[in-house]
């Protein structure tokens, strides 16, 4: 038996965690958090953006957009990372999501290719420089997941 836990009740608990996961973040620009749950209500992975275990994370990198952003592993990437094989058929929860489905491109691939099948963030207004950069990548982003088949859903504060 599955218990899905698809339900607004549940979806805000688990909004909480990546809120709670995000603030582990260095970025002073960024501070993303990622919780996936299987189809059991289990957290099996957590991420938040930082660069790769075992390099340098300094003030300096951070803040030199260029350089950060060849070097950060999106929160994400990192949770599904962590919560390998046990990602498939499960739910990730974005903290803050700017728009559907709350992912960029290359985390959207990664999810997809974790075998994830919803994702639910909760959106924040976000500056509107930030989301110009970002919104070429968010809508393709939303493309793949509809042709994946990954559903997504957003809440608001």
């Amino acid at each position: 038996m599955s218990y899905v836990y698809d339900n607004e009740k549940w979806d805000r608990r688990f909004l909480a965690v990546a809120k709670e996961v995000s603030s582990w973040s260095k970025d002073p620009s960024s501070q993303i958090g990622a919780v996936i749950v299987n189809e059991l209500g289990q957290i099996v992975g957590t991420g938040y953006n930082g660069f790769p275990r075992g390099v340098d994370d300094s003030e300096d990198r951070y803040n030199n957009r260029e350089l950060k952003y060849k070097m950060v592993v999106h929160a994400e990437a990192n949770a599904c990372l962590q919560a390998g094989a046990a990602a498939r058929g499960g739910t990730i929860y974005v903290y803050p999501g700017w728009g559907s489905p709350c992912m960029c491109t290359d985390c959207a691939k990664t999810a997809i290719q974790a075998g994830i099948k919803r994702s639910v963030g909760l959106i924040r207004k976000i500056d509107a420089d930030k989301l110009a950069r970002w919104k070429e990548s968010l809508e393709l982003a939303q493309q793949m997941c509809d042709e994946a088949g990954l559903k997504t859903d957003t809440y608001s504060d």
